[in-house]
C-alpha cells in the first residue's frame, strides 16, 4: 500500500467525536434537563453523605415513642418502634443509589459486551446464541422473573443485584447490536480493516466509542429501573433485609395508614417520586443531547 493510499485511509479513519464536547453545551440549554440534573444531584449528595457516614446512621435506633409527631428532635416523627423516620428516609437514599449504581454499571457493561459481539458477528453462531438468550429472557414477565431469581438466591448477600443484572442487560444488548451492525459498514471501519487493524482492535477502538450515547442513556434508564425494582422487591419481602429502604418503609405503612399514621408513607413516597422525576427529566434530556444524528446547536 503506497503512502497516498495510507493518507487517504487515515483521513477517513477519524477518531470518534468526544461525547463531552457536545453534551454540556446542549444540556445547559435544556431547561427540564437541568431541573432533572439538579434533583438527581441533590439526592446524589445525600447518598454520598450516607456512604461517608455523615448522616442517616441512626436509622435503627428506637429512641423515641411510638408514632411521635413531627418535632425538633424527630423531623418527620417516628414509626411504630420509635425509630426516627427522617433518619430512615435519608439512609434509604444511600441504599437506592448503591443498588441503582452497581446494577446500572454492571448491567450496561454486560449489555454492551453482548451487543458488541452479537452485532460484530451478526448472523453467525455467537449472534444466534445471544439473540436466543435475550429473546428467552425478554419473553418472561419482568417482575415475575426478577422476583423468582431473587427468591431462589434469597440467602445470597447480593441476590437482588444478581436478579436485576440478569434481567436489565438485554435491552442494552439489543440496542448496541443494532448500532454496531450499522457502524461496521461505515467508511472509517472499512478503512481500519484496510490498514490491517485486527477485528478486536477495530471493534474496541473505533466502533464501541460510537455507542457511548446509547450506553449513557441506558445506564440512566437501568438506574431508575433498579431503584423501582428494589422498592417493589423490598415491599414484597424479597429485597433489602438487614437495612432499610423506601420499599420496606412502604411495607410498614400499609398497616399504619389504617390507623391514621401517614408519616412513613409520605416520607418514602415523596422522595421516591422526586428522584424518579429527576431521572426521567434527565434521561429525556440525555437522549436528545447525546443523539449523534442531532446536529450541533
Amino acid at each position: 500500500m503506497n503512502s497516498a493510499t495510507q493518507a487517504a485511509i487515515a483521513a477517513v479513519l477519524m477518531p470518534p467525536a468526544k461525547v463531552e464536547d457536545r453534551t454540556w453545551p446542549r444540556l445547559r440549554r435544556h431547561h427540564l434537563g437541568l431541573i432533572g440534573l439538579a434533583l438527581v444531584s441533590v439526592f446524589a449528595l445525600i447518598a454520598l453523605g450516607v456512604a461517608a457516614g455523615w448522616f442517616g446512621q441512626g436509622w435503627s435506633a428506637a429512641d423515641g415513642g411510638r408514632w411521635e409527631g413531627v418535632s425538633a428532635e424527630h423531623w418527620l416523627g417516628t414509626n411504630l418502634l420509635g425509630q426516627d423516620i427522617f433518619q430512615r428516609t435519608v439512609h434509604s437514599v444511600g441504599i437506592a443509589f448503591e443498588i441503582g449504581f452497581s446494577v446500572a454499571v454492571l448491567a450496561t457493561a454486560l449489555g454492551a459486551l453482548g451487543g458488541a459481539l452479537s452485532g460484530w458477528f451478526a448472523h453467525r453462531w455467537i449472534d444466534d446464541v445471544l439473540v436466543f438468550i435475550t429473546g428467552v429472557l425478554d419473553s418472561i414477565p419482568f417482575y415475575l422473573f426478577v422476583a423468582a431469581v431473587a427468591f431462589a438466591l434469597q440467602h445470597a448477600p447480593y441476590a437482588m443485584h444478581v436478579a436485576m443484572i440478569a434481567t436489565f442487560w438485554t435491552t442494552t444488548s439489543r440496542l448496541v447490536r443494532a448500532e454496531v451492525m450499522r457502524l461496521r459498514e461505515r467508511e472509517f471501519v472499512q478503512a481500519a480493516r484496510l490498514m490491517g487493524q485486527s477485528p478486536a482492535r477495530t471493534l474496541i477502538r473505533h466502533v464501541l466509542p460510537n455507542t457511548v450515547h446509547i450506553l449513557l442513556a441506558q445506564m440512566a434508564i437501568v438506574f431508575v429501573a433498579a431503584i423501582k425494582a428494589e422498592v417493589i422487591l423490598s415491599f414484597l419481602g424479597l429485597g433489602v433485609r438487614d437495612g432499610v429502604s423506601w420499599g420496606l418503609m412502604l411495607a410498614e405503612s400499609t398497616q399504619e395508614v389504617l390507623l391514621g399514621q401517614f408519616n412513613n408513607l409520605l416520607a418514602a413516597s415523596i422522595p421516591l417520586f422526586l428522584l424518579l422525576l429527576g431521572f426521567n427529566l434527565l434521561i429525556d434530556a440525555l437522549q436528545d443531547v447525546l443523539d449523534p444524528r442531532q446536529g450541533a446547536t
